[in-house]
């Protein structure tokens, strides 16, 4: 996988991203090893993880894979920050969570350390302030938002500025895909103006774009049990099906995946640093991970752009 920077800071990343939403409850940890063997036998860099993914079970389980099978340093770590359960948001909160975190995986440092775009609770020259002490004491790199609104971005970066720009963000994470181009409105126009690069989340539309619920719902599939199942219903709409045969239709024409095509279509979006997508074993990843090699035309990318239009 070819790797890219994110926004314009130093931090590079593979042009896909691992997520372990899955881990420890989707995906057990034998189905783990083999999916972060074959995600950095394949080049891949970005992992991302949140203290909430299988009741902090997730992040126990990437520890022991950093301890086993692949080094610390051949992974990109990109954790969410929050205050614990039941404390007091602050930044001291904030900093104990961080330190929660590090001890779950086993590591001394993240990558990237990714708040909450707008906690209510949390001052944010405090949330600035937690994040120049982890800079500082060296355990955090680089600090992101997850799920900001361009305002809130803008904010976030302006404000952090005045600071030395140690905690200024480098990185946005939030769902974007062919059936959710809501943040082209404003968050990627103001990520583009303070140098910040995308991570999209779910650039499958959560398997939706697959073309595996045209049908239904598979008996065997995530969404038959799932709080996925309210997603995937909530999309059984004229437009989404309009958007869904495009892409079995590009995917027939060029003789690949739909995955593939949808995965291509985010990867290359301006302003896109990483698309981050789970899976439930290695076999499905790799089908991911395959996705690198696929260059959609441009008469395509245009039929594509034009079907997904946002409303």
């Amino acid at each position: 996988m070819q790797r890219r920077p994110v926004g314009a800071s130093g931090l590079q990343v593979s042009r896909i991203g691992l997520g372990t939403m899955t881990w420890g409850e989707d995906t057990d940890v034998e189905a783990a090893r083999a999916q972060l063997r074959t995600f950095v036998d394949d080049g891949g860099t970005l992992v991302e993880t949140a203290d909430d993914y299988g009741g902090g079970r997730a992040q126990q389980i990437l520890g022991g894979l950093l301890r086993t099978i692949v080094r610390r340093d051949e992974v990109v770590l990109a954790g969410r920050g929050a205050p614990p359960p039941g404390s007091h948001p602050s930044r001291a909160a904030l900093l104990d969570g961080l330190d929660a975190t590090l001890r779950r995986v086993g590591v001394d440092h993240l990558d990237l350390w990714q708040f909450p775009a707008w906690d209510p609770r949390v001052p944010l020259d405090e949330t600035l302030s937690a994040v120049q002490v982890a800079v500082y004491s060296g355990k955090v790199r680089y600090a992101g938002l997850v799920a900001p609104r361009g305002w809130q971005l803008a904010t976030v970066a302006e404000r952090s500025a005045a600071t030395g720009n140690v905690a200024r963000p480098v990185s946005a994470q939030v769902e974007y895909s062919l059936l959710a181009r809501g943040p082209e409105a404003e968050l990627l126009p103001a990520a583009e103006h303070h140098g910040v690069g995308l991570l999209a989340w779910a650039p499958l539309g959560r398997g939706v774009l697959t073309g595996k619920y045209t049908d239904g719902t598979p008996a065997d599939s995530r969404a038959a049990s799932s709080l996925l199942a309210g997603y995937v219903e909530a999309r059984r709409t004229e437009r989404s099906a309009r958007i869904v045969q495009s892409v079995l239709t590009a995917a027939d024409g060029l003789g690949t995946s739909p995955l593939s095509v949808a995965l291509a279509w985010v990867r290359d979006r301006p302003g896109v640093a990483s698309a981050v997508v789970g899976a439930r074993d290695a076999a499905q990843l790799r089908a991911s991970t395959a996705a690198e090699q696929v260059v959609l035309p441009a008469e395509i990318r245009t039929a594509l752009d034009d079907v997904s239009e946002p409303v």
